[in-house]
């Protein structure tokens, strides 16, 4: 299949972005350092299993190892069961990341489409997609995961619905006004001059152009999903016992925190840090692909 020459110029084009967008993300130095911790931890979750110095302290109990401090033979401590923490929060990272990658794409699949129907078609479609929308967004995300989880109860796979039900609005708004102002653009109305069909003009023209800000969004997600899923366990209404995950940690350190503070103040640290990288990347990300940071 041969390439056309306005095919081959755009490929090359969006090569010459995908560089210069790279040399800026390089340049930030807050911003490169984050995506040097957010490869170490997604490195972590994918090989969790085989790092871990103490797989069996996942799930297992060691009552005669109880609540012992920090020290070289558990770089964290262990907690009320004798696990292992340093193990545990490891293994964690695998729970929280995927958690948070699972909510990000399938907010973006519901609200990426819907968005650029609404905004594209205008009129009675865009009025029942919208107030549709405002009826979710006029909840705090965290208050509407909070009363979601509550009533379908507690577990993580009913704290990834609610969170998703509370997260997928803030995208069909975002490409819905990225799709009203692309739509009156000259290469959309050149398409539609052509017979272009609406479906391959919305997802072939206006998507691509509109990808931008989702991915700057989607980044700055990954640090809130990560934070609301932590505080949804903390409240009991997300991960159950005996499960790793950060949150969850946090919470049940609660009954004995002054005389271990290290069961909870790892899965803490843990949380910050994956929060900031993720937020810090998302700035970064901003300013990589605004136009006027390129100078165009």
């Amino acid at each position: 299949m041969r390439i056309s020459f306005v095919e081959k110029e755009a490929l090359q084009s969006r090569l010459e972005q995908f560089k210069e967008t790279l040399y800026i993300l390089r340049k930030n130095r807050l911003t490169f350092i984050s995506l040097l911790i957010i490869i170490l931890l997604l490195g972590m979750a994918v090989f969790a299993p085989l790092i871990i110095p103490y797989p069996r302290h996942i799930y297992g109990t060691f009552p005669a190892q109880s609540l012992e401090a920090p020290s070289s033979e558990f770089f964290f401590g262990t907690d009320e069961l004798g696990r292992d923490v340093f193990s545990r929060v490891i293994y964690g990272s695998r729970v929280s990341l995927v958690t948070a990658l699972v909510v990000v794409v399938v907010g973006i699949l519901i609200g990426v489409p819907l968005g650029i129907v609404a905004g594209y078609y205008g009129g009675i479609i865009d009025e029942i997609i919208m107030r549709i929308t405002d009826m979710f967004l006029s909840f705090p995300p965290m208050l509407l995961a909070i009363a979601v989880a509550a009533f379908l109860g507690p577990s993580l796979q009913n704290a990834i619905l609610a969170i998703i039900i509370s997260w997928w609005p803030w995208f069909t708004r975002l490409v819905r006004s990225q799709t009203v102002s692309l739509k009156e653009r000259e290469f959309v109305k050149a398409a539609r001059s052509i017979g272009t069909s609406p479906f391959k003009i919305m997802f072939s023209h206006i998507l691509p152009n509109s990808i931008a800000p989702v991915l700057v969004q989607a980044s700055m997600d990954m640090g809130g999903v990560i934070l609301t899923t932590a505080a949804l366990s903390f409240l009991g209404l997300g991960a159950q016992p005996p499960t790793p995950e950060w949150g969850l940690m946090i919470n049940i350190s609660m009954d004995y925190f002054l005389e271990a503070w290290w069961v909870g103040i790892f899965p803490g640290i843990a949380i910050f840090i994956t929060v900031m990288a993720f937020n810090l990347l998302g700035d970064g990300l901003r300013e990589a692909l605004d136009p006027r940071t390129r100078g165009y």
